[in-house]
C-alpha cells in the first residue's frame, strides 16, 4: 500500500515529466525520470502519455536485480538503476532529448567551457558518452563513465542525462545544459568560441556550491 510520501514522489515525477515537455527539453514520451526510493527507485513506465499518467503507474524497482513483469518501466531503466547505484549522493535522474543538446550528441561533441555556468554540471566540460543501443548494459556503462565527477552528460546519437540530489535540481540542470548547448551551437555558426580555463571553472564551481533551486 502506498504511503503519503510514496504518492507524493510519484506525483512529483509526473509533474516533472509534464514540465519537461512544456519547457521544450523533451517531446512526446521519449524522456524518462527516476527517483531514489527506499531500497530502490521509482521510475516512469514505458510509452505512457504524461498527461494521462497516474501515480499508480510509476514503477518501483529495487536497485539490485531487474524489473518484475507486472509493470513495465522505461526501456532505459538500466542506466537509471546503475547511476543511482554508482552515485549515492544522487537521488534523481532525468533523461531527455532536447533539440540543441541532441544535435551536439549526434555530432559526438562534448560541451566545452564556453560559459561559466558549465561549472553547474561539475566540471569544465559536459562529456558526450559513446553511442550504444538504447536500454543496453553497454549504454549504461558509457553513461556512468561519462558522469564520473559530473552531474550531466550527452549520449551520442541519443540525448542528455542530468542528475542531482533532488528532482528539482536535476530538472533545473537539464534546462541549463540545453541552454549551454544552444549557446555553443550558436557560437559554432560564427567560429570557434574562446574557452574559460580549468582553473576558472573550478573557481566558479566552488563559489557556486549549492546554487540552483532548493532541494524538494
Amino acid at each position: 500500500m502506498s504511503t503519503t510520501n510514496d504518492r507524493a514522489k510519484r506525483q512529483s515525477i509526473i509533474d516533472a515529466c509534464r514540465q519537461m515537455n512544456q519547457v521544450g527539453i523533451n517531446q512526446g514520451t521519449s524522456g524518462n525520470i527516476s527517483l531514489r526510493h527506499q531500497d530502490g527507485m521509482l521510475i516512469t513506465p514505458t510509452s505512457t502519455p504524461y498527461d494521462a499518467m497516474k501515480p499508480a503507474q510509476i514503477v518501483f524497482m529495487k536497485l539490485e536485480g531487474s524489473p518484475g513483469t507486472k509493470q513495465r518501466p522505461s526501456s532505459e531503466w538500466r542506466f537509471h538503476r546503475d547511476i543511482l547505484k554508482a552515485r549515492p549522493e544522487v537521488n534523481a535522474v532525468v533523461h531527455v532529448h532536447p533539440p540543441f543538446a541532441t544535435m551536439l550528441a549526434i555530432m559526438g561533441r562534448e560541451i566545452p567551457s564556453l560559459h561559466y555556468m558549465i561549472a553547474c554540471a561539475g566540471g569544465d566540460t559536459i562529456r558526450c558518452a559513446p553511442y550504444a543501443t538504447f536500454g543496453t548494459e553497454e549504454l549504461s556503462r558509457h553513461a556512468v563513465a561519462a558522469l564520473e565527477n559530473r552531474f550531466a552528460c550527452l549520449l551520442a546519437h541519443h540525448g542528455m542525462i542530468a542528475i542531482g540530489p533532488s528532482l528539482s535540481k536535476a530538472m533545473w540542470l537539464a534546462v541549463e545544459v540545453e541552454t549551454l548547448a544552444r549557446q555553443y551551437h550558436g557560437c559554432l555558426q560564427i567560429g570557434t568560441p574562446p574557452l574559460l580555463s580549468k582553473a576558472e571553472i573550478e573557481n566558479v564551481r566552488t563559489r557556486m556550491a549549492g546554487y540552483g533551486p532548493p532541494d524538494k
